[in-house]
């Protein structure tokens, strides 16, 4: 019986671009379900496969659903061992890997969304913050091609915001704080994922993201909130 892989998602999403990033990495066939999210318009199966968080991406693999971007990034991993390493086998390693990706939801993407779109006082704050945050992933980086090493892997995939999204949000909001002056290695490693193989396959084109959300720009504001 062949496999039945499935994934519900929108196209602009970083989230959905992790599992797909995976999914390419191990070489795995997928079918794409792509969820009305800007009309509200779920599918019956998104609301059956997640009914607690109603949210994307998820993955349906014979059938049975895995939530959460990274949590499917592993189960991807571990379903799929044959193919291209993703999480690090080593113990401490992958604690690592862990613990910085959950600092990249948790910490960098909320104070990156408010350094896009808060204003006044909360957006200066909001900035600075970012700014501190991606001095540690300098740092992380030091002497290393990918957070993975020679390849791409777990905090890599994590990180998939700050490599392509967060250049179209500067684009689109006229906000700049990451470039190549300030964050050489970071600069250099954002340029590498999006430019591998698997970054321009799985990607979605920048171009196409910037026509996106380019008109509804004013309308992110509303997603504001303080971060941490």
């Amino acid at each position: 019986m062949a496999e039945e892989v499935k994934v519900l998602r929108f196209w602009t999403s970083p989230f959905s671009g992790r599992v797909e990033l995976a999914l390419g990495l191990k070489g795995v066939s997928y079918e794409i379900f792509d969820e009305d999210l800007p009309n509200k318009k779920l599918s019956p199966l998104l609301l059956e496969s997640s009914p607690i968080y109603k949210e994307v991406p998820v993955l349906l693999h014979n059938g049975k659903p895995v939530i959460g971007s990274m949590t499917i990034v592993e189960y991807v991993d571990d379903t799929w061992g044959n193919g291209h390493p993703i999480v690090p086998k080593d113990p401490y390693e992958r604690a690592r890997a862990r613990y910085l990706a959950s600092f990249i939801d948790d910490k960098c993407i909320p104070t990156f969304r408010n350094s896009f779109w808060a204003e006044g006082d909360m957006q200066k704050t909001a900035i600075e913050k970012s700014k501190e945050y991606l001095s540690i992933l300098e740092k992380e980086l030091k002497g290393k091609k990918y957070f993975g090493g020679n390849s791409i892997g777990y905090l890599d995939i994590a990180a998939a915001y700050i490599a392509h999204w967060t250049g179209v949000f500067q684009d689109v909001s006229g906000v700049e704080f990451f470039n190549e002056e300030n964050y050489p290695i970071l600069w250099k490693w954002s340029q590498d994922f999006v430019n591998s193989d698997v970054g321009k396959k799985y990607l979605p084109q920048r171009e196409k993201l910037v026509a996106f959300f380019e008109p509804i720009k004013e309308a992110m504001k509303g997603y504001v909130k303080p971060s941490a």
